[in-house]
C-alpha cells in the first residue's frame, strides 16, 4: 500500500500530533499506528 520507511517516521509525527485532537477516531487511529511504530 504504502513504500518507503520513511513515509513511516512522518506518520508517526503526525500520529503523535493528532493524539491532541478533539477528534476521538482520530486519536485512536494515533494511538494505534504510535504503538504500531514501537513494536517494530
Amino acid at each position: 500500500m504504502n513504500k518507503g520507511g520513511d513515509n513511516m517516521k512522518q506518520d508517526v509525527q503526525t500520529a503523535r500530533r493528532n493524539l491532541k485532537s478533539p477528534n476521538i477516531k482520530t486519536r485512536k487511529r494515533a494511538l494505534k499506528i504510535i504503538k504500531q511504530h514501537k513494536r517494530k
